[in-house]
């Protein structure tokens, strides 16, 4: 199954963003406790770094972000050019 993970932020008579990315749903760990699913994303773009605020995030969603653009720049940066490549490492960088 797909579902998407659209987190966003809504100011009420002004405007709204929101972040979109389809992710699937895969069989994990079957243990005593019963089975243990988790998502995959399956599109692969940089999170927009002007719309995220890291001294509101914890560790644990610091270290998500950061592994995820890892994955986007290791996933994507093979099909661009050089200035295209220095462009995505701009983007997915740490935060």
């Amino acid at each position: 199954m797909i579902v998407t993970d659209e987190p966003g932020i809504y100011i009420e008579g002004s405007h709204g963003i929101r972040l979109e990315n389809e992710l699937l749903v895969c069989m994990g760990e079957k243990n005593e406790y019963g089975q243990f699913m988790y998502f995959e994303p399956i599109t692969y773009i940089p999170m927009d770094l002007d719309a995220v605020n890291p001294d509101m995030m914890s560790a644990e969603e610091k270290k998500l972000l950061n592994t995820y653009h890892k994955t986007v720049y290791e996933k994507v940066s093979p099909y661009l050019n050089e200035e295209e490549k220095v462009w995505l490492k701009e983007y997915t960088k740490e935060i």
